[in-house]
């Protein structure tokens, strides 16, 4: 028997994802990957798999899918509504538990919970063309599995192979917001006047609707630059903030473009991006600047708290 997920309904932004693209800056490929790597990382240690596992990344609404094939389980990730259809049974899913689904049965991701990104992995393994030796998707370069594509109504995807270990497992975890993102300066700080610096750690930002997979746009108070609104284009990383012309900080995300001409006046550390890309337009942002030795140590702790959770299974 072949076993595939149809895709009954796409979602609004369903991809495969996976750690993403190392070592391709220098050709002007970005890292991509699974935009919240810790509820990424659960999602593949709950189903037991390998940690960089491709799975389904969706954004607001998720998909629906039918199951065709031999029994296999699977599990959710993220602050996530979700249901199973089992025949004429309904169960209510709970994420970061794992749920086994027959030949027939479907899962509707309703919508994320006053977040962003959830995740869906199964104790298998999907039948993807790796590019970079990456699943992962990247919409606006078309690169990545699924032809660089988002998922569409009609779709089907082949599970080549599906892991012997079944047995349903779960974690207690709790996505909960962080009250200001951590930063450190960035390289062109002292590009901005006193007053605007002032006016970035202490005032609060709105995420804007023009934010994706690319870019988080913020609306608020304007940060003044009194040197140069453009620089020669340099290299990005994730979590930079740039700041253009127009005064309104864009913080760079998991998609964004390897270079860039914008004055940057911080980076949002490490340890604080999952929770980051989880705040949906129309939440507010303050930024409290930390120094580079606490952010390593923040980072630290950060990958200790995941792998205990990890360690629960």
């Amino acid at each position: 028997m072949i076993n595939y997920f149809e895709i009954v309904r796409a979602g609004i932004n369903t991809t495969f994802q996976d750690n993403g693209r190392k070592k391709l800056f220098h050709i002007g490929i970005p890292l991509s990957g699974a935009m919240d790597q810790r509820n990424f990382r659960l999602a593949n240690s709950i189903v037991g798999n390998k940690v960089n596992n491709p799975v389904i990344e969706f954004a607001y609404q998720g998909p629906v899918i039918r199951y065709r094939g031999d029994k296999i389980n699977f599990v959710i990730t993220g602050d996530v509504i979700f249901k199973i259809t089992k025949g004429k049974k309904e169960i209510q899913g709970n994420s970061y538990e794992s749920y086994s689904i027959e030949d027939g049965d479907e899962i509707d991701i309703i919508s994320t919970n006053k977040s962003v990104y959830g995740y869906l992995a199964i104790n298998g393994e999907f039948n993807l063309k790796l590019q970079w030796g990456s699943c992962s998707t990247n919409t606006k370069a078309i690169i990545g599995s699924n032809n660089g594509e988002k998922f569409k109504d009609g779709q089907k995807f082949e599970i080549k192979k599906i892991n012997l270990n079944q047995i349903g497992k779960k974690i207690d975890y709790i996505n909960t917001k962080i009250e200001k993102i951590r930063v450190i300066k960035g390289t062109n700080f002292n590009y901005f006047s006193d007053q605007s610096k002032k006016i970035f750690f202490e005032k609060e930002f709105t995420v804007s609707k023009l934010t994706d997979r690319m870019g988080m746009r913020l609306e608020g108070p304007k940060i003044e630059n009194i040197v140069n609104t453009n620089i020669k284009s340099e290299g990005l990383v994730k979590g930079v903030i740039q700041v253009p012309a127009d005064g309104n900080p864009i913080i760079m995300l998991s998609d964004h473009g390897t270079i860039g001409g914008y004055p940057k006046i911080g980076v949002v550390i490490s340890a604080d991006y999952d929770k980051l890309v989880q705040l949906s337009p129309g939440s507010k942002i303050k930024f409290q600047e930390i120094n580079l030795s606490d952010a390593e140590t923040l980072f630290k702790l950060y990958e200790m708290e995941t792998q205990n959770l990890i360690s629960q299974l």
